[in-house]
């Protein structure tokens, strides 16, 4: 069986996310306790004490999902589950940061860091209200991507995620986003909904935080991941540390290309998907994509032991 590990992005936090993990494994901890030394605060009381609200702030989101999807992998190890059970690591935007850490690429803290740092540029590179984010329904990538076309009048509208099938992600200014949400209703959409976001990502409103992540990872040290990176700029494998820092700077305004990745991986013969971390979305997205592909969503300490003893059985 070739096994796949992925890491899920933005909209999976929760208050109280890892905390059972980090009561029931001494190693779990340890990644809550490096990541709240790398930011200089206690980023773990937010997660488990704090208010949803401020959790759901980019700049924290983002450190807080990778900090979970790391402190998983551990208790896992701690399980005896090897990191090279996974021939391919893969995340969900922010999520391929935990695929870089999980694959030894860069340090936790390092990794926090950069991802604070993605949060606040991201949020910063468009003001609050001038961007937004649709979700289209029921509609194929290459409708979508002509929807975008049609309402963009002179406004940035681009696909942002293909996550699956039948959904698709548009992001850029409120207005054009606005007009695909009312043309994909008129082109049989099952539903067309604006997300609850605080700006436009993946797509070229966002190229003020892609220049600033090209310094931010100018400065970190990027070793060759364990096992090859199913890239969402690509759609395929990429181990080279150089190509992956200039993919990370390109993904903060390009397509997360989520449905080809997974089509991608089925086709080099991934059988079985773990999906690491806060949340089952991906789960839901690798079944509609790809059927024959098993997966499991892992992320509490019950889930951690039936995933181990699912490798000895």
């Amino acid at each position: 069986m070739t096994r796949a590990f992925v890491f899920p992005g933005q909209g999976a936090q929760t208050i109280g996310m890892g905390r059972a993990l980090v009561e029931a494994y001494p190693d779990a901890k340890a990644v809550f306790d490096e990541v709240d030394e790398a930011l200089g605060e206690s980023l773990s009381t937010l997660i488990w004490e704090g208010d949803q609200d401020e959790l759901t702030l980019t700049q924290n989101a983002q450190p807080a999902l990778m900090a979970t999807s790391l402190a998983t992998l551990r208790a896992l190890q701690a399980e005896g589950v090897a990191l090279d059970t996974a021939s391919y690591v893969a995340g969900h935007s922010l999520g391929e940061y935990s695929a870089l850490a999980a694959a030894g690429a860069m340090s936790v803290g390092d990794t926090a860091k950069l991802l604070r740092a993605r949060g606040l540029a991201m949020q910063a590179a468009v003001p609050v209200g001038v961007g937004a984010m649709a979700a289209l329904l029921g509609l194929g990538f290459d409708a979508a991507v002509q929807i975008a076309l049609d309402a963009s009048h002179d406004q940035v509208c681009q696909a942002a995620n293909d996550n699956d099938p039948g959904q698709v992600v548009v992001s850029g200014h409120k207005e054009a986003v606005e007009r695909a949400v009312e043309i994909a209703k008129s082109r049989g959409a099952k539903r067309a909904v604006i997300l609850p976001v605080s700006a436009p990502f993946h797509c070229s409103l966002m190229q003020p935080a892609a220049e600033v992540m090209a310094q931010e990872l100018a400065s970190v040290e990027m070793n060759r991941p364990a096992m090859p990176l199913v890239a969402n700029v690509l759609a395929h494998d990429v181990s080279d540390p150089a190509t992956i820092r200039s993919l990370l700077v390109e993904q903060v305004t390009s397509s997360v290309r989520w449905r080809e990745s997974v089509a991608w991986m089925g086709e080099q013969g991934v059988t079985e998907i773990w999906e690491i971390g806060a949340g089952k979305a991906l789960s839901g997205m690798v079944r509609r994509i790809n059927k024959a592909i098993a997966t499991k969503a892992i992320s509490s300490p019950d889930d951690v032991k039936a995933a181990a003893a699912s490798l000895l059985a």
